[in-house]
């Protein structure tokens, strides 16, 4: 090839990688991007988060929603982490997150190991998607490859988090209109939502559901009531699990929950109700397999939402502060 037209194509592909990165391309991110920079760092990442999910099984609902959380507001970069400081607000106090979001500090646990082996590498950002895979490969959920090459945001937006990340009182319309707003269709919706097949969800976010609403299960609604009492901030924070039977196993189960109008919270029964979803809700009642192979893909599709790449954004020394 003559030099001319080598000089040509270096000069093509130089302008294709900063379009990628001007534009957020999540096709810029690849699955062995640590390969050589820090080849011991996803078995280090793992291992912390295994460890902590040995400890409380819950807290593999808890990174899974964390991640989620994350991806809703400015794309995955670790903006969630960001905590507040006299000079900067960050997305925790957000209505979605305050007193509500956990996991922050396995994320931290998760960074000092892999500081410990590769300082200044690997990114907060890489870490959280990483731990949500992780996570649902702990509760015989289904595991996917994960693209890496995230980059840790230096702002966050507790505005963006207020009208974004959807709300457990919201009705099917609107969380269409959110999920759509990030790029996932209805059915990527429906399938995201089964990750409420694990974890718990506290009295305040279900007790209108309990008490004021008729598309619910009678019998489901009084054994409920029994822990999350009628008076406004009597047991706010008392705690129910979104699937009594397998709450600590990712399965398709909560979908034959909503079926039987057992949904706990609103923003789950909404799912199935006579609206567009109910025949997606029931093809995955009907079928586990297809259940897990779409959430593993619409996981990723989540987890690719505007991600900085390098140069934009940091490698945070820390998760929980900007450099």
């Amino acid at each position: 090839m003559a030099l001319s037209s080598k000089i040509a194509w270096v000069a093509i592909a130089m302008l294709f990688a900063l379009f990628c990165v001007n534009h957020g391309q999540a096709s810029y991110l690849t699955p062995n991007y640590y390969d050589y920079t820090c080849p011991k760092a996803l078995p280090t990442i793992r291992t912390v988060v295994r460890n902590a999910i040995a400890k409380e099984l819950r807290m593999a609902a808890s990174l899974i929603r964390l991640h989620f959380h994350d991806c809703f507001v400015q794309g995955c970069d670790g903006s969630v982490l960001l905590k507040d400081t006299p000079w900067f607000t960050g997305e925790q106090t957000a209505r979605s997150n305050n007193n509500s979001i956990r996991g922050m500090e396995i994320i931290d646990a998760a960074k000092q190991a892999v500081e410990a082996i590769c300082p200044g590498v690997v990114s907060c950002a890489d870490i959280l998607t990483l731990a949500a895979r992780d996570s649902s490969e702990y509760v015989n959920g289904p595991t996917w490859t994960v693209k890496l090459g995230r980059r840790d945001s230096t702002t966050a937006s507790r505005d963006l988090a207020e009208a974004d990340l959807p709300l457990a009182s919201e009705n099917l319309d609107d969380l269409i209109r959110k999920f759509y707003k990030m790029g996932l269709n209805a059915k990527e919706m429906v399938v995201l939502s089964g990750a409420h097949t694990i974890g718990q969800a506290r009295c305040v976010t279900f007790r209108g559901r309990i008490y004021n609403e008729t598309n619910i299960d009678p019998g489901f609604a009084i054994h409920r009531r029994r822990t999350c009492p009628f008076s406004n901030n009597a047991g706010n924070a008392n705690l129910a699990p979104l699937d009594p039977v397998t709450p600590n196993t990712i399965d398709n189960r909560y979908f034959k929950i909503l079926m039987e109008k057992k949904g706990l919270l609103h923003s789950d029964q909404v799912l199935f109700n006579g609206g567009k979803t109910d025949d997606i809700v029931a093809g995955y009642r009907r079928d586990s397999s297809s259940f897990h192979a779409d959430f593993a893909t619409a996981m990723v599709k989540m987890g690719e939402i505007n991600p900085l790449t390098f140069p934009s954004g940091q490698i945070r020394k820390i998760c929980s502060a900007i450099n």
